[in-house]
């Protein structure tokens, strides 16, 4: 690995990093040499504490902590991943999402994103390179009309902010891609199963066949590992990926018939 990557030195800031996905981009960058800051509302026991920073970056103050802490800890970015999404929305369709329930999937899955990188890029740009990783989501094109289709919708509006940005700062020197994950195996999958299952009264077991049968399968018959997306961001960040820039990088099993 380290004859093909080296993102050695680079200052990189993922959000959400402690858990998943976001747990294994943070160990894999770690490995190749990136100086890393994460961010999420709890510290995990394992992560050194020079490495975190606290904050919910569902508040724009929260945003704005992690956006010092760069400053002071990095001195600046050279690699912005965003890690963070979820959903918490009860299963029922649209008639079951009020204002309220919209409004915490878009302040979780789009705003932060936003606020980020409406302060950080400027710095990118100022340097003249710089790479920024939007983690979307297959639901942007592949909802799950049950439960998660306003967290589909804030995944659809990253991807199509990211495109936008990216057509703008790419000629600056900072490229701006998306990864597209599917079903990815461990806690955050777990918990929507289970709370699928609770809502339609079923076991875990019921949970996950409502999540495969509302994807219509997964032909390479599994989910997708947590190391598996690291990998494909850990390239996507490197300078082996220095002319890929505005585009959206699916991994998902196959899930989505076309890409």
């Amino acid at each position: 690995m380290e004859n093909f990557l080296n993102l050695d030195g680079k200052r990189v800031l993922v959000t959400s990093g402690t858990r998943g996905a976001g747990a294994a981009t943070v160990a894999l960058f770690r490995e190749l040499g990136a100086r890393i800051l994460t961010a999420a509302r709890t510290k995990p026991d394992v992560l050194p504490a020079e490495l975190f920073v606290a904050a919910d970056l569902a508040t724009a103050a929260g945003c704005q902590t992690v956006v010092e802490a760069v400053h002071q800890r990095l001195g600046g970015v050279d690699i912005i991943i965003n890690m963070l999404g979820g959903s918490s929305s009860p299963a029922g369709g649209f008639a079951a999402l009020n204002d309220m329930q919209w409004r915490k999937e878009f302040d979780l899955n789009l705003y932060p994103a936003v606020r980020l990188d409406r302060a950080l890029l400027p710095g990118m740009i100022a340097q003249g390179s710089g790479v920024v990783i939007h983690v979307t989501s297959i639901q942007n094109r592949l909802p799950l009309a049950d439960a998660t289709t306003a967290y589909a919708a804030a995944k659809a509006a990253l991807s199509t902010y990211s495109k936008s940005l990216s057509k703008e700062v790419s000629p600056k020197g900072v490229r701006v891609v998306r990864v597209s994950p599917g079903w990815i195996a461990g806690e955050a999958s777990n918990d929507l199963a289970t709370r699928l299952a609770k809502e339609a009264g079923t076991d875990y077991a019921g949970g996950v066949k409502l999540i495969m049968d509302s994807l219509g399968g997964i032909p390479l018959g599994r989910p997708v590992e947590a190391d598996e997306v690291a990998s494909l961001i850990a390239f996507l960040a490197s300078d082996r990926a220095a002319s890929i820039t505005g585009t959206e990088h699916v991994i998902d099993g196959g899930t989505i018939p076309t890409a």
